[in-house]
């Protein structure tokens, strides 16, 4: 609905083009109406006493409510035993006595009209859940994730217990240790021994250390190493199980490896060995699906875009041989740009999608479309 002074305005503005030699439509749809619109304007008075639809009298349906009627679904909705009872609870116990006074949206359109419309009951009204805190790492030692995960020994009942700190963007397992209890020191002596391997210190911006919401991990001697090191905490929203779904994959990497011992672990030392192999070879030997197949110690380093420009060189190169065999471009060998956390909005993620190349920048439609990669 448009006001009445814009509306004098749009008219305007089209009465001096059209006299400067426009002609009427294109100038009415670039002003964002139809020629219609304007012509009933003008000829309902609609420049002069503006849109008349809010004052517009409305004859009442002939199969409203009346008076009597809607004071009885009022009483009715506030007996004692329907205090507490929403609409959709009052219909069908009254049609169980035989009884139909109104619709269930006729019952709170009533009550709506009464301002009785809020929450019936000493039930609180529910609340709308707090959205997931998004992280975004453009490089490594921005964003790391973290968990600890159980790993069976093969006396019954007992565990180890195995923590991780996964770097987001390069997916490379920067910190870990076993243990045979889970105790707070040992996570808050990883978090430092990790600081120190990838030299936080002299970073500018700390990188983000994301958890669950395990005791263990929001201890008070994790959150003052934390403090002392400058990196800020981030947890997982409360029984939500996909708020940190990187390290989750990786604890189901790991137990479904071929190594992974099906009838748990003899003893500590056994449970480190593995878990020790398993770090090695998850950060050097692993092609990882979510970064095209580099492995993460690659990618950490910054060797992706290297090996992956080699790739789409000899796609290239096999497409010059046998082109019949190719119906378009090459595979994707693109590099990962940015990887999200928790994700809000596409748009948020958008500004950080681009990968550095030739003049700073280069576009994922380049490598698509099969273009040179020299510049």
């Amino acid at each position: 609905m448009i006001g009445l002074e814009d509306r004098q305005a749009l008219a305007r503005d089209i009465a001096v083009a059209h006299s400067a030699g426009a002609r009427l439509k294109p100038a009415c749809e670039t002003a964002g109406i139809e020629v219609r619109t304007l012509q009933r304007w003008k000829v309902a008075e609609g420049l002069v006493s503006g849109d008349g639809r809010p004052q517009a009298v409305r004859p009442t349906p002939h199969h409203a409510l009346c008076a009597a009627e809607r004071a009885r679904v009022l009483a009715v909705a506030n007996e004692p035993r329907f205090a507490s009872v929403p609409p959709a609870r009052i219909v069908p116990m009254l049609a169980d006595e035989g009884l139909y006074l109104a619709s269930e949206s006729t019952f709170s359109r009533v009550l709506r009209a009464q301002g009785q419309s809020a929450h019936r009951g000493r039930a609180k009204a529910p609340k709308a859940g707090r959205p997931p805190t998004t992280h975004i790492a453009t490089a490594p030692r921005q964003v790391w994730c973290w968990d600890m995960t159980y790993l069976p020994a093969q006396v019954m009942g007992r565990w180890f217990y195995l923590y991780l700190i996964l770097d987001l963007y390069s997916r490379k397992i920067v910190g870990w240790e076993v243990h045979d209890i889970d105790h707070a020191e040992h996570a808050a002596h990883l978090v430092r021994r990790t600081a120190l391997a990838e030299g936080i210190a002299a970073l500018n911006t700390k990188p983000v250390l994301h958890g669950d919401n395990g005791s263990t991990l929001k201890a008070t001697t994790v959150l003052a190493m934390l403090n002392w090191l400058g990196v800020k905490p981030s947890y997982s929203r409360p029984r939500v199980s996909d708020d940190n779904a990187y390290a989750e994959s990786l604890f189901r990497t790991a137990k479904y490896r071929p190594e992974f011992p099906a009838k748990g672990f003899a003893d500590l030392d056994a449970a480190r060995a593995w878990a020790a192999g398993f770090v090695r070879w998850y950060n050097f030997d692993h092609r990882h699906s979510g970064i095209r197949y580099v492995s993460p110690a690659q990618r950490h380093a910054g060797d992706d875009y290297a090996i992956l420009a080699a790739r789409h060189a000899v796609y290239l190169r096999a497409r010059e041989l046998n082109p019949a065999r190719w119906s378009g471009a090459t595979r994707n060998w693109a590099p990962i740009g940015a990887v999200t956390l928790n994700p809000e909005r596409d748009s948020i993620i958008k500004t950080h999608l681009t990968v550095p190349g030739c003049h700073g920048r280069w576009q994922r439609s380049r490598w698509r479309c099969g273009s040179d990669l020299s510049c």
